[in-house]
């Protein structure tokens, strides 16, 4: 997908290294965008496994139908490397057609805006923006003056925006505040069906994962027939430390690169998004995001003290939309069993673990600030040690 990206004639780094003049800015922007598409590798492309459920086509969070992905990602200069993704469950006026929804803390040393409304009702009505910590407050005005503009929204008074974070502050320039309102909406503008970028990309431009560099990442699971055929998607900003598992395997205590032996702080954050067409209510999706926290575990994510890890489970089946308003005083929404559940949790399980992991391997070498930089994972080395570990041949 096309994904702006903004590089000024001072720049001379981008995701790897290579140099771009304003004269060759809007030719190349295009070129850019689809070229770091096309060259993306994800861990699948090695012959590497995740769990056992089958991904969906495009084995992201937009294999589920009507879910759309934007990003807008800033590298300018030597010191900004940050960025916005845009995140809407269906494309018509989320503020009128409202979504089941729940929030999971799984740490809370983070600046999520929007938890006590979607917590109290159970429902989210505006697109979801992730960001860096301090460009919360600008993405939260955006998304109000978006869904104030709306066609149908005129009389609106109130409106509840979800805005998630982690700090990129170590290879951006985040004291900067450069991101804008014009950032955030263009994020949504953009943001449709199909391929989602990943690794250096929007939000995920400045972020490190396990002391390599993270970034955006998102995989999908489908349901057998006979468990209802439900699709279930993720999509992570990965910015957080512990000890790296790939498949099941050490590479961090391999490579000597883990939290405890402070080779890197193991504190950040990681927002994870859980989206899915099964017909849920917010207690049972509040179960669902509980289980992203432990995919997150199986990539050895530790949830540090210093982490805010936050889960947002929504569920997009049209029959279960909420009129912002109606003469009916009774809500009949279908919803799922108890029972039914267990495999949409193994489903939320194996896509968290896999779009980590995604973000990881799509993620390029990168400088920032002050000459800092955060080198991609060794993805030969890791690799070597899953044919050693007879994940791969």
């Amino acid at each position: 997908m096309y994904y702006p990206m903004r590089i000024t004639k001072q720049n001379r780094r981008t995701a790897k290294s290579g140099a771009m003049t304003k004269s060759y800015l809007l030719p190349l922007l295009f070129l850019l965008s689809v070229a770091m598409c096309w060259s993306q590798t994800r861990i699948r492309d090695y012959g590497v496994e995740i769990g056992v459920l089958r991904p969906g086509k495009l084995n992201a969070i937009t294999d589920v139908q009507g879910v759309q992905v934007g990003h807008l990602t800033r590298i300018e200069a030597d010191s900004i490397r940050t960025g916005v993704t845009a995140i809407l469950p269906h494309s018509g006026n989320l503020f009128q057609e409202k979504v089941p929804a729940a929030i999971y803390i799984g740490n809370g040393f983070g600046k999520l805006a929007g938890y006590s409304q979607v917590k109290e009702l159970g429902n989210l009505e505006t697109p979801i923006i992730l960001t860096n910590t301090l460009s919360v407050p600008t993405a939260v005005n955006a998304i109000i003056g978006y869904t104030l503009e709306q066609n149908g929204n005129e009389n609106v008074r109130s409106v509840n925006a979800v805005v998630g974070e982690t700090n990129d502050g170590y290879l951006n320039d985040i004291r900067g505040r450069h991101t804008t309102e014009k950032d955030v909406l263009e994020a949504i503008k953009n943001a449709s069906t199909g391929t989602v970028a990943e690794g250096n990309v929007g939000a995920g431009t400045g972020t490190v994962c396990f002391g390599f560099k993270g970034g955006i990442g998102t995989s999908s699971r489908v349901l057998p027939q006979k468990s209802g055929g439900y699709t279930v998607g993720v999509l992570v900003q990965s910015n957080f430390g512990g000890v790296l598992q790939v498949a099941g395997v050490e590479v961090g205590k391999q490579l000597g690169q883990y939290s405890d032996s402070f080779k890197y702080s193991p504190d950040g954050s990681c927002m994870i998004l859980v989206m899915t067409n099964a017909p849920l209510d917010s207690r049972n999706l509040e179960r669902l995001a509980k289980r992203a926290m432990l995919g997150l575990a199986k990539t050895g994510g530790i949830a540090s003290n210093g982490s805010g890890d936050y889960v947002i489970a929504v569920s997009t089946a049209e029959e279960c939309r909420i009129p912002y308003k109606t003469d009916n005083l009774i809500q009949k929404r279908p919803s799922l069993r108890n029972e039914a559940m267990t495999p949409l949790f193994l489903a939320t399980i194996e896509a968290t673990e896999e779009a980590i992991l995604n973000s990881l391997f799509a993620a390029e070498t990168m400088t920032g600030r002050n000459g800092h930089i955060i080198e991609a994972l060794p993805k030969e080395k890791v690799l070597q040690m899953l044919r050693d570990a007879g994940k791969i041949k």
